[in-house]
């Protein structure tokens, strides 16, 4: 609490929190409900603090998976607060500067979801040229689909850790008609990205949202409203994930990731067998 104490005497300094794991948030969790979140709307509060928070399912189990996204997104509420999954080095770079531009004009909290098993992987490295003419972005196009927009028939919409092993597995390269694009900003939602996606593709059949946490965890709930409103009925809006559930994740390693690579073979089949691979998910 001292952080966020401190920031909130002095809301025009940077100050960054962060936790070892993703569930070291929920001791925490008072703090958030009764200043962080809602000290704007209730006292004319002006809190700027950046959690740093680790949240990927990486087969830790269920203390170690979830930053419970879906707590700060059910709090969100008439632009209190900025919440972001970065997939590369450049947008994590980009967003704290970002943070520190608003300060004195914008004092909004961060919340940045930082997976563990990408701190070394290569997918997420930058060069140096996007570190220093590049800025943060809300959605980022798939690069290989966005050169023949006219073969895409499913848009795949992700957010965080789950897009490396969507475009890393083998179904990926077998699927030239999905295109698999990155929400890094899940709130405020940026639906005017979004929407230069769903125009740009213009022979979709489908969209999806892709993620990794169960159907009532993580972005679903929340993007899903959204979404909707963007799709407009054009197209069927499909969830590709695990089901419902009380915990978190798996307590298993094994069932981790059969039920990972259960949803990343669903996230590219074709839309008549999308029901099918449901069950493998309910582990």
């Amino acid at each position: 609490g001292f952080e966020l104490g401190y920031n909130l005497q002095e809301p025009k300094r940077l100050v960054l929190w962060e936790a070892q794991y993703g569930d070291f948030i929920n001791g925490a969790q008072i703090i958030l409900d009764e200043y962080l979140m809602s000290g704007r709307a209730k006292w004319g509060m002006a809190p700027s603090i950046v959690l740093l928070l680790p949240h990927g399912y990486e087969g830790q189990g269920p203390d170690h998976s979830s930053a419970r996204v879906e707590r700060f997104l059910q709090l969100a509420a008439d632009l209190n607060v900025r919440i972001v999954n970065c997939t590369t080095a450049a947008q994590y770079f980009h967003v704290l500067r970002r943070q520190a531009l608003l300060l004195e004009t914008d004092p909004l909290p961060l919340i940045v979801l930082t997976p563990k098993s990408l701190l070394r992987h290569p997918m997420v490295a930058s060069p140096a040229r996007e570190l220093a003419e590049g800025r943060f972005q809300k959605v980022i196009d798939d690069a290989v689909t966005a050169k023949t927009p006219s073969k895409v028939k499913r848009l795949v919409l992700c957010s965080g850790k789950v897009y490396v092993d969507l475009v890393s597995s083998e179904a990926r390269t077998a699927a030239a008609d999905v295109a698999v694009a990155r929400v890094e900003q899940l709130y405020p939602f940026p639906a005017e990205a979004i929407r230069g996606l769903l125009e740009r593709y213009t022979k979709l059949r489908e969209v999806c949202w892709v993620q990794e946490e169960p159907e009532n965890m993580g972005g679903w709930e929340s993007v899903r409203p959204e979404l909707e409103r963007l799709i407009d009925g054009r197209w069927p809006l499909r969830y590709v994930g695990r089901v419902r559930n009380s915990s978190p994740s798996e307590g298993s390693s094994a069932w981790h990731q059969a039920n990972q690579r259960a949803l990343v073979a669903q996230a590219f089949r074709s839309e008549e067998h999308t029901s099918e691979l449901q069950s493998p998910c309910n582990l």
